[in-house]
């Protein structure tokens, strides 16, 4: 496996946008208040970066790790698409506004109630320019479409993904891994927009989504910017490009060439965005984020990684909640390496206070950037939690604590995918009981030795702790309809999603 250097492809932009430098960052004399990326990748796995000893090399991010602080305990809400952005965006958990699952079959109506703010409106209405380009996946009704949640533009699928390439289908050269879902993901079911028109997306759609990024950090404007950058990829169906196909050529397997692929390309596009940030002289000031949706799928013969992590996309386990999570603001955050457990419900209030708005009384987060301002002084424990039906998470500084569901069965997991339960069959604890699993993520990272047995006082402490917590949730808005069992570590589990 290797990588070609990442400079020519861009020679053009940047001399380009070079020439417009001092027109667009440094324009903005009478505001003085970062500008903000948010960079979401869609099922990037914890162990898919280089800088996590990831086996794909992302130069990219891992010089924006340099850049900034890389938290090797960041967290999102939801260890599936949809109720994790909504968390992220909200800086609530999705569990306090019933948007516990994913809303498979009910995107056209379903989405966050629109009494939650959200980081765009938030920064809408204290004078900053919102965009998003990439999914959205929350919602496609009046009310709920992204331009009538506080964004100003918008490019990209409404949907949970769709095809990278426009049908029918990839040209010479390019290639498709068979995933299962592959059929389900086209662009007629789940067309690309431009605001709320349907437009054409020639080429690969990781390339196009950066294409239009760029775009969005070089217009020149008198007031900071909000990009949320939300890419589809490496999320199924695996498709590249045959310049990132060039890459891996030495890779046999179809599945793992192609993944290897698309993350190629997806580090390629932060470099291209991150470069163009640099050309228009806005680096220094821009508050960049990145970090995925949750883990990388289980469900893809093992093309993706969140080594050291158990579990996979869809799991309570680490390897479905604990993502790569990268925060770099060179003119104001000094760069290093943190193991605090931080959560995508920091990203809203941290936003909020280097924006000069009012943070939401309802938001749930900290400001990351005071937090690591302070040098390490005064760091309390914090508890992070996750209920997923019946299923739930607990975790402290050390302790992770694993509620699931028993099992008799475990299904195969590629037969999993597009095979949703009927409607409203309920979540509840199975008859079987429940597994109550205790994990020292100190000396056990990857969660393999249950120890609950041997500390009862931290289970029942942390039992106490999640049913206050729970106390404060409501119940889902709709049902699960990913009702599935596998076998983890050796036990077979019931899960919801």
């Amino acid at each position: 496996m290797f990588m070609r250097p990442f400079a020519t492809s861009l020679a053009a932009i940047v001399g380009a946008l070079a020439l417009e430098g001092s027109l667009t960052g440094g324009a903005r004399a009478g505001d003085t208040r970062p500008n903000v990326v948010v960079i979401l990748a869609d099922d990037l796995g914890y162990g898919d970066i280089s800088a996590q000893g990831g086996r794909i090399p992302t130069p990219n991010l891992d010089a924006l790790t340099r850049s900034g602080v890389r938290f090797t305990s960041g967290y999102v809400t939801a260890a599936v698409c949809a109720p994790s952005r909504a968390g992220l965006l909200t800086g609530r958990a999705q569990t306090r506004f019933g948007f516990e699952f994913n809303p498979v079959g009910r995107d056209e109506r379903v989405g966050p109630p629109t009494t939650e703010v959200m980081i765009p409106a938030l920064l809408r209405d204290n004078r900053y320019d919102t965009g998003i380009v990439g999914k959205w996946h929350l919602g496609k009704s009046p009310g709920y479409h992204p331009l009538d949640r506080g964004f100003g533009s918008f490019y990209g699928v409404l949907d949970g993904g769709t095809s990278y390439f426009p049908d029918p289908g990839p040209g010479p050269g390019d290639e498709v891994a068979a995933t299962a879902d592959l059929k389900s993901f086209n662009r007629n079911r789940m067309p690309v927009y431009r605001g709320r028109e349907v437009v054409e997306a020639p080429g690969h759609l990781t390339e196009r989504f950066t294409d239009e990024a760029v775009e969005f950090v070089s217009q020149k404007r008198e007031v900071p910017f909000f990009l949320y950058l939300a890419y589809t990829a490496p999320h199924t169906p695996l498709m590249a490009a045959k310049t990132y196909l060039d890459r891996f050529r030495n890779i046999e397997d179809t599945h793992h060439r192609v993944y290897a692929a698309m993350v190629s390309s997806l580090d390629d596009g932060v470099g291209r965005l991150l470069q163009a940030l640099e050309a228009t002289g806005q680096r220094d000031n821009t508050l960049v984020v990145f970090l995925s949706d949750n883990g990388c799928p289980f469900y893809i013969r093992g093309a993706c990684s969140n080594a050291p992590l158990s579990g996979h996309k869809a799991l309570p386990w680490d390897g479905g909640i604990r993502v790569p999570f990268i925060v770099s603001w060179p003119a104001k955050l000094r760069p290093g390496v943190s193991d605090r457990p931080v959560s995508s419900l920091d990203i809203l209030p941290t936003i909020a206070a280097v924006a000069g708005a009012q943070t939401p009384k309802t938001a749930e987060g900290l400001d990351l950037v005071r937090l690591m301002g302070s040098g390490g002084r005064g760091r309390a424990e914090r508890t992070l939690f996750w209920r997923m039906g019946p299923n739930h998470v607990v975790r402290t500084d050390r302790w992770s604590l694993v509620v699931v569901n028993k099992s008799e069965t475990a299904e195969d997991p590629e037969s999993l995918v597009g095979r949703p339960v009927p409607d409203g069959v309920p979540a509840t604890v199975s008859p079987l009981g429940q597994y109550t699993l205790l994990y020292d993520i100190r000396v056990d990272p990857g969660q393999t030795v249950d120890v609950a047995a041997r500390h009862p006082e931290v289970v029942s402490d942390l039992k106490r702790r999640f049913s206050a917590w729970d106390a404060s949730n409501i119940a889902p808005m709709y049902t699960s309809r990913r009702q599935f069992s596998i076998e983890v570590n050796g036990r077979k589990v019931q899960l919801f999603n």
